[in-house]
């Protein structure tokens, strides 16, 4: 399994762990498995650094991505197969997509993967350029407690929404799960039905192939609020 599927899972439990009533179980987790394992956190910082903004000027961007894929290998490589069976067994049940998809492709060493792998540093080295995300005040969600890589961790998905989904993932997370688990029903379904009749109306096979994809991962997703807003938020852009 790549790292940045990893990550996503396990910032995804960190996520549900606040409307689940498990966060100081999944915290533990966290702190055992990533925190206190030092390979572990090392290349799980490394993701989060090349996915933030950080004004940097192009000399030092080049010197930046090479470092960081130096660092990645390093410790990668010691990175043990129990470490890794531990935190798969820890997220086997969230099912969320990949966040770090490019981050992947630049750590990637399959040589049918060059093309991406620089386009990937192409996009990386944007982010880098950019300046620093500065959050509204009065968006934030409750994550004072959490020490500061969780924390980070989970506002990397939040500081990506814009104003308004912002408010609405935080008054989605006080709502009642009943009544959201039967609208999620209903928008799955909905959401299913225009899947199908997009693909059933276009003649191009990678649309048909990608349609596909996207059909079986929301086949497959299981509900909680993250899921439902992620699941909205895709019905309304159909």
């Amino acid at each position: 399994m790549k790292f940045g599927i990893l990550k996503s899972k396990i910032e995804n439990v960190l996520l549900e762990s606040y409307t689940n009533n498990t966060f100081k179980t999944e915290l533990k987790n966290f702190k055992t498995l990533v925190l206190e394992n030092k390979n572990v956190a090392k290349v799980f910082y490394l993701y989060d650094e090349l996915n933030s903004p950080k004004a940097l000027n192009e000399t030092y961007i080049n010197e930046f991505i090479n470092e960081s894929v130096k660092l990645y290998e390093k410790s990668l490589s010691k990175i043990t197969k129990s470490d890794f069976n531990k935190l798969n067994e820890w997220v086997k049940n969230s099912n969320v997509e990949n966040s770090y998809e490019t981050i992947d492709n630049l750590f990637s060493t399959d040589v049918l993967t060059i093309e991406s792998r620089i386009k990937s540093k192409k996009l990386i080295s944007e982010t880098l350029r950019k300046l620093p995300v500065v959050t509204t005040e009065g968006i934030n969600l409750p994550l004072a407690t959490m020490v500061s890589v969780a924390n980070k961790t989970i506002k990397n998905y939040i500081d990506g929404l814009n104003e308004s989904d912002k408010k609405e993932l935080m008054s989605l997370l006080s709502e009642d799960d009943n009544t959201l688990t039967e609208k999620y029903n209903t928008i799955k379904e909905t959401v299913v039905e225009k899947l199908t009749n997009m693909k059933d109306s276009s003649d191009d096979n990678s649309v048909k192939s990608r349609i596909d994809e996207t059909l079986s991962k929301v086949l497959a997703e299981k509900y909680d609020k993250l899921t439902y807003f992620k699941l909205k938020s895709l019905n309304e852009n159909l």
